[in-house]
């Protein structure tokens, strides 16, 4: 069965899937797309036969193989206000304090673990010789949205008081994140600016994240809408399922049908492909038609929790902005995603925010979760984690 399953979904990658010259690997990506693809059809299957979601086979195989332990690293599990979390620490003693890393995990809110990123984990706290901890934040739909943003600022709260128990420097702790954990690192940044009561956050880093919910039609969604890992409607359909919505108002939000019309004037300071250097709308861009546009209350209804602050915040106002810590922000030529970093980069600068800014000329959307398995991997996965442990 699984061989005709894994044929079906080869096919399935040649028709369906683009894989534009110049990205990384085309043949390896096409490879990994197809094995993605097989075990969402088998966990389908699996699901109507009554032996376990579809949900619960992508997680066991995105988790990905264990390593072999790692001899420079004390490597801790434990929970912070009763989130669980790996701390990862160099043996080696320190003649001082050393900065503090919290990590967000990517996987659209669903998928996702400690476990799936550790090699990512351990990298950054050999080569920074930081502290990283690791968040294991609830996933939806089992822990409703927004469970994972609470969960992601526990944590960083208790780490923010207790970072004398691991020898960090208050001054120095970083909030990171790839994909939604970058989207939460950057809900969380902006939720404590307020508070006077903690530590203030060094630096706020963000790998190719997702950020708004109000336009799927900006240039990268566009050029890249059939580039694995991440289609334009996959990350509908993800938001959807991670929001526990009914998944068949896909194509009305990708025509921008579930935001009233008042909204989209308001933001279309912020977000709209005017604000996109012309350098990245070389590869293909068609402006949306106002004859396409055609606001549906009922899609709103079902949806609307995709335009609060928390779940875009790139939509928070100029007076949140302006108070946030430096940043760092990476994006990949490939990613349906990359303009949302693009909009966010600009918004951070105008508001007088120092912003460094990484592109990746090869890359895709999920490229970190391959990391560290050698042959199997990918090169743009080294060089966006070298250049973010340099920003470090």
């Amino acid at each position: 069965m699984l061989p005709i399953l894994f044929i079906w979904a080869i096919c399935y990658d040649l028709f369906k899937s683009e894989l534009p010259p110049g990205i990384d690997q085309p043949l390896k990506l096409r490879f990994y797309h197809s094995l993605l693809v097989m075990t969402a059809i088998l966990g389908r299957i699996l699901e109507k036969l009554g032996i376990c979601s579809d949900i619960s086979l992508l997680r066991f195989m995105l988790d990905g193989i264990p390593p072999w332990r790692d001899s420079k690293l004390l490597i801790r599990d434990l929970k912070f206000a009763e989130v669980p979390v790996r701390v990862y620490q160099a043996k080696a003693p320190s003649s001082g304090q050393r900065r503090g890393v919290l990590y967000f995990h990517g996987g659209a809110g669903t998928l996702g673990s400690i476990n799936a990123f550790e090699r990512v984990c351990r990298y950054i706290a050999r080569e920074t010789e930081s502290v990283v901890v690791s968040v294991g934040y609830r996933l939806a739909p089992e822990y409703l949205y927004p469970s994972q943003y609470w969960d992601c600022l526990n944590a960083t709260i208790h780490f923010m008081r207790n970072v004398k128990d691991y020898q960090v420097d208050p001054a120095r702790i970083i909030i990171c994140g790839d994909s939604c954990g970058a989207n939460f690192a950057t809900a969380i940044c902006q939720i404590l600016v307020s508070r006077t009561d903690l530590p203030k956050v060094r630096a706020q880093v963000l790998i190719y994240p997702g950020l708004q919910g109000l336009d799927f039609y900006l240039p990268s969604y566009q050029q890249n809408r059939s580039v694995p890992i991440l289609f334009q409607d996959r990350v509908i359909y993800f938001c959807l399922r991670y929001l526990s919505k009914d998944t068949s108002v896909v194509e009305d939000v990708l025509k921008s049908s579930h935001v009233p019309e008042d909204m989209k004037l308001k933001y279309k300071k912020w977000i709209s492909a005017d604000h996109i250097p012309e350098e990245f709308k070389i590869r293909g861009y068609t402006p949306q038609r106002l004859l396409s546009y055609k606001y549906k209350h009922e899609v709103h209804e079902v949806i609307k929790q995709l335009l609060e602050v928390m779940f875009s915040p790139l939509l928070a106002e100029d007076a949140i902005v302006c108070q946030l810590p430096e940043s760092y922000i990476l994006t990949c030529e490939f990613d349906v995603l990359r303009d949302d970093g693009l909009l966010y980069k600009k918004r951070l600068e105008d508001n007088g925010v120092r912003v460094s800014w990484y592109h990746n000329e090869e890359g895709f959307h999920g490229v970190l979760a391959f990391f560290g398995y050698g042959i199997f991997s990918f090169p743009s996965a080294k060089k966006i984690l070298d250049n973010t442990v340099k920003f470090i």
